[in-house]
């Protein structure tokens, strides 16, 4: 995830708290996610992009990297059954805690992972 998706998420949160955003689920085969509400001025000033943008990058996060995301679990645990997700649960965690720490310390946040730390 990259240091704009992150503040997008943040601003998106916050707009969503506000009441002026919400999300959608529309009924389909598949259902997909999108997002409703205040598309004006506020928008802009919020997000810096326009609203194309903003449905862009929404789109690019939702349906792309999170529904995804759990089409992979999905995958993984029908062929190897859940035993391995309090593993991957407890990495994630660790490796998030890891990237606050070094954010704090003034490291730079390392978003990918290297393929040998696999092998």
């Amino acid at each position: 995830m990259t240091e704009k998706d992150k503040t997008f998420l943040e601003t998106l949160k916050k707009l969503m708290d506000s009441k002026d955003l919400r999300v959608e689920l529309k009924p389909g085969e598949p259902s997909y996610m999108i997002l409703k509400g205040t598309y004006g001025e506020k928008m802009h000033k919020s997000f810096g992009v326009t609203r194309q943008g903003v449905r862009w990058r929404f789109h690019h996060l939702f349906s792309q990297a999170y529904v995804e995301a759990f089409e992979t679990i999905l995958f993984i645990e029908k062929v190897f059954g859940t035993q391995l997700r309090d593993y991957a649960i407890r990495i994630s965690k660790e490796r998030y805690a890891l990237r606050q720490k070094a954010l704090q310390t003034g490291f730079q946040d390392r978003t990918s992972t290297r393929q040998s730390d696999y092998l």
